[in-house]
């Protein structure tokens, strides 16, 4: 465990982290100390997570979630606080574009709907439940997952995606001013493509190989972002020194907004 930005003896909550870009944010907050409640739907990347977990000598705790059930929610958040009796840091990282179309004209009233319920309504969901808990403790740390789709549209994620995403980074800026002064702070993160399986897969779905590399091409570090680039930003956020810094949106893309 590093003592820089040292999470010691905070609680941490991230949805849909058995996996991908969340299990490398849940890794990099249990590195630094926290004890992090991972809930996916997932049951075998959960049962990886832990082992890995474990393995390094982590605080982690998984628990199998359908985040699309609120009756699971709930329960799992009451079995979180009666365990922990407190969360300190919220990871609002569920989301996606579920592999609706990218065109706007064909995207169907569920396919808005799908997506703006895992990436806005949760969200919003889990912020209702937790704040209260960070009130009491006059203390909280609160990151939403945005992206660059949200705040320059998106190469090869559709206008569902990219509004819904728009939406995170209004809430994140409302619940900033909102709950300030109960020492709450909330930012979002606003990464380009994470080079994540699902990513690589749906890039080259959707994007031939010369436009793939014509879009590294302009972005000035000549790379897309790994898992680490985004759970460093992540874990020094969700850290007792980043208490100056809240309603941000903190774009992690390389320098690639300048030239896109």
């Amino acid at each position: 465990m590093t003592s820089l930005y040292s999470l010691s003896q905070q609680v941490a909550l991230i949805t849909a982290a058995g996996s991908g870009l969340g299990k490398g944010i849940a890794l990099e907050l249990a590195r630094r100390g926290a004890l992090v409640h991972v809930w996916d739907r997932d049951a075998v990347a959960l049962k990886n997570l832990s082992d890995e977990s474990a393995a390094a000598g982590y605080a982690i705790e998984t628990r199998l979630v359908n985040l699309s059930i609120d009756d699971e929610i709930q329960a799992a958040f009451s079995a979180n606080i009666q365990q922990s009796k407190k969360i300190d840091i919220l990871i609002n990282n569920a989301g996606g574009s579920l592999h609706t179309p990218f065109h706007f004209l064909e995207q169907s009233k569920d396919d808005w709907q799908k997506v703006f319920e895992l990436n806005l309504m949760l969200a919003v969901t889990l912020s209702q439940l937790v704040i209260p808990v960070m009130v009491a403790n006059h203390y909280g740390r609160i990151i939403n997952l945005g992206s660059k789709a949200g705040r320059y549209g998106s190469l090869f994620a559709g206008a569902n995606y990219a509004a819904a995403k728009g939406a995170i980074h209004s809430l994140t800026l409302q619940l900033a001013q909102e709950f300030g002064p109960n020492g709450i702070t909330c930012n979002a993160i606003c990464p380009g493509a994470v080079m994540t399986p699902r990513v690589q897969g749906l890039l080259k779905e959707r994007q031939s190989d010369e436009l793939r590399q014509k879009i590294l091409n302009e972005i000035p570090v000549r790379r897309h972002a790994e898992v680490d680039d985004v759970a460093q930003a992540v874990a020094y956020l969700a850290s007792r020194e980043a208490g100056f810094i809240t309603g941000t949106l903190l774009d992690i893309n390389g320098g690639q907004a300048m030239s896109t």
